[in-house]
C-alpha cells in the first residue's frame, strides 16, 4: 500500500524558509511514470498545485510560486521536499504531498494523498 506522509515545521516566521518533507513508501519515487507533488490550501479559499518532481528528477513549478519554490528528493531515503522561500502570512496553508499518475500509465490523476501538514506564517 502507498502511503505518503508530511513532516515539517507547523510555524514559520515571515521572511523564513518553510522546509517540508514527504517520505514515500510502498512506491518508489523513481517510479515510471509519476510525479511527485506539492498542494497547498489556504484557509477559505481551494487548493493550489505548488509545484512536483518526476520519475527522472525534473521539476516544475507553479509559475506564481517559481521565484520562491525549490523541490528536490532523496532517492535514498525515498523522500521529496518542498523549499518555500521567503515566505509571507499569505503562505499560510495545509500543505499536501501527492502521487500523480500521468496519461503514461493509461490514466491521469493523483491516486494517493498524504494527510496533509497545517503551516502557518506568523510572527
Amino acid at each position: 500500500q502507498v502511503q505518503l506522509q508530511e513532516s515539517g515545521p507547523g510555524l514559520v516566521k515571515p521572511s523564513q524558509a518553510l522546509s517540508l518533507a514527504c517520505t514515500v513508501s510502498g512506491s518508489a519515487i523513481t517510479t515510471h511514470y509519476y510525479h511527485w507533488s506539492w498542494i497547498r490550501q489556504p484557509p477559505g479559499k481551494g487548493p493550489e498545485w505548488v509545484g512536483a518532481i518526476d520519475y527522472e528528477g525534473n521539476t516544475y513549478y507553479n509559475p506564481a510560486l517559481r521565484s520562491r519554490t525549490s523541490i528536490s528528493r532523496d532517492t535514498s531515503k525515498n523522500q521529496f521536499t518542498l523549499q518555500l522561500t521567503p515566505v509571507t502570512p499569505e503562505d499560510t496553508a495545509v500543505y499536501y504531498c501527492a502521487r500523480l499518475r500521468t496519461i503514461l500509465l493509461g490514466s491521469r490523476g493523483y491516486d494517493y494523498w498524504g494527510q496533509g501538514t497545517q503551516v502557518t506564517v506568523s510572527s
